[in-house]
């Protein structure tokens, strides 16, 4: 499971490099490569190979007609690419990717279980604020129950 917050720097080439906390739980569960493509949110979902190839088998299941599908695979899945981490621990964010994200200069990963997400340090920062903010208690501590009872 992918967990942890982590500050890198990115160059003008768009090279970053991979946390190692991040790199050990990928390189002891998957392999040094990771499915990369847009959020929802202005940031980046970075996938090891065989989650996201999962994500996709169920989404080959549903009726490519569906709106809600077929938005998912134009926002998601085409924009999708594949990255490999080097000997030197970094990988390359492909300029569309880059853009989306607005990742400039400072980066911030996040572990979030199963994916991990990639933000511009501004954009983490509001993200952060904007969910304290809009908390909503009762919901969070309903879910974490639903959670600790399973």
């Amino acid at each position: 499971m992918f967990r942890g917050v982590f500050e890198h720097q990115i160059d003008a080439k768009g090279r970053t490099s991979f946390p190692a906390k991040l790199r050990e739980t990928l390189a002891g569960a998957y392999d040094e490569r990771l499915i990369l493509t847009t959020a929802l949110d202005p940031c980046l979902h970075a996938y090891p190979v065989r989650e996201w190839e999962s994500l996709e088998a169920a989404l080959a299941k549903r009726n490519p007609m569906e709106p809600g599908v077929k938005t998912l695979m134009r926002l998601y899945v085409a924009q999708a690419q594949e990255v490999t981490i080097d000997k030197l621990g970094r990988l390359l964010v492909p300029p569309t990717l880059r853009d989306h994200a607005a990742l400039n200069k400072e980066v911030v990963w996040a572990g979030m279980v199963k994916v991990i997400e990639l933000w511009s340090k501004e954009g983490w920062a509001k993200a952060q604020k904007d969910a304290r903010e809009g908390v909503d208690s009762a919901e969070v501590a309903r879910v974490l129950g639903e959670l600790r009872s399973q």
